[in-house]
């Protein structure tokens, strides 16, 4: 947790806010949402509004309802819109129209999650991380046509290129597709947590190596390999009473991905979701109830929408 002086200086609402950015990895931590919002203002700068926006919006919604505030303190109601803001930023036209969609979407990902939290304490349930992103996110893109985006050729397999697609594949959580962006995600991660960190890092890796496997060089050193391997591993890792969890759960990622990706979806963090819930149910068909885990939270190169 951050230090009592530096919650002291940061108001409630930025609290919340800079919260909602952590808990895409996550993570309750002002300090790490604080170095994901440099992360997007240094690599893609264009995006920013998008991600504030969404992250407002969800926030005053949640508000405006009374919503619990220790949960919008959490920033339970705010990463959500955070990714649909960078994801209608990066995808979509700049328009008039663009603001006021970010904010309904925003909004609506906020009523989402507090029905989910509603639910949340019953023995069947299960976490939403970032589904209420994956549902409003599939629904946007399909309504519009996305920016079209120049083909990129793969760059060598030099160690260099291999570190930069480690990285990568923690910026590509947030659409960031530069390594200086997942570098300055991992420095949020060790001043959140030094074991979140290790396990993001270790699934970015396993999904870099998969991916490379494959033959499939373009995506693993952009980081659309190891994303969502890094969002399974914060999400069923961090615990490791059983360590096979983990394991099976990036397994069946990265297994998924390509199930989506023949329906005519983008991947985006469906994924990381859909993994977590069957090692969940897998869970609870031995008798096992994990504990721990994040009650929610919750990812790019046009045009491949990932």
């Amino acid at each position: 947790m951050p230090s009592p002086s530096f919650n002291a200086f940061c108001p409630d609402w930025a609290t919340a806010l800079l919260n909602g950015f952590s808990q895409i990895f996550l993570q309750r931590h002002p300090l790490c949402g604080l170095l994901c919002l440099l992360a997007i203002l240094v690599s893609a700068p264009a995006l920013l509004g998008g991600a504030l926006l969404g992250a407002l919006a969800g926030l005053l919604t949640a508000q405006r309802r009374g919503y619990a505030k220790a949960d919008r303190q959490a920033g339970l109601f705010s990463y959500n819109g955070v990714l649909l803001g960078l994801l209608l930023s990066l995808y979509l036209p700049w328009s008039v129209l663009l603001p006021p969609l970010i904010i309904a979407a925003g909004g609506l990902s906020a009523i989402i999650t507090q029905q989910w939290l509603k639910r949340a304490r019953q023995r069947a349930s299960l976490p939403a991380y970032t589904a209420p992103f994956v549902g409003l996110g599939w629904l946007l893109l399909s309504l519009a046509e996305p920016l079209p985006g120049a083909a990129q050729l793969a760059p060598g397999l030099s160690p260099v290129n291999l570190l930069g697609g480690l990285f990568q594949g923690l910026g590509q959580i947030m659409f960031l597709a530069q390594p200086l962006a997942g570098l300055l995600i991992l420095l949020g991660l060790l001043l959140a947590s030094r074991r979140a960190a290790a396990w993001a890092v270790f699934g970015s890796a396993c999904g870099l190596a998969f991916t490379l496997v494959q033959h499939e060089p373009a995506q693993a050193l952009q980081g659309l390999g190891g994303y969502n391997c890094a969002l399974v591993a914060l999400a069923l890792g961090q615990q490791a009473r059983w360590p096979w969890r983990p394991l099976l759960g990036m397994l069946l990622a990265l297994l998924i991905t390509p199930g989506i990706v023949a329906l005519g979806l983008a991947p985006l963090t469906a994924p990381f979701v859909l993994a977590c819930w069957l090692v969940h149910a897998v869970d609870r068909a031995v008798g096992r109830t994990p504990q721990g885990d994040a009650p929610c939270a919750g990812p790019a190169n046009p045009p491949r929408l990932r």
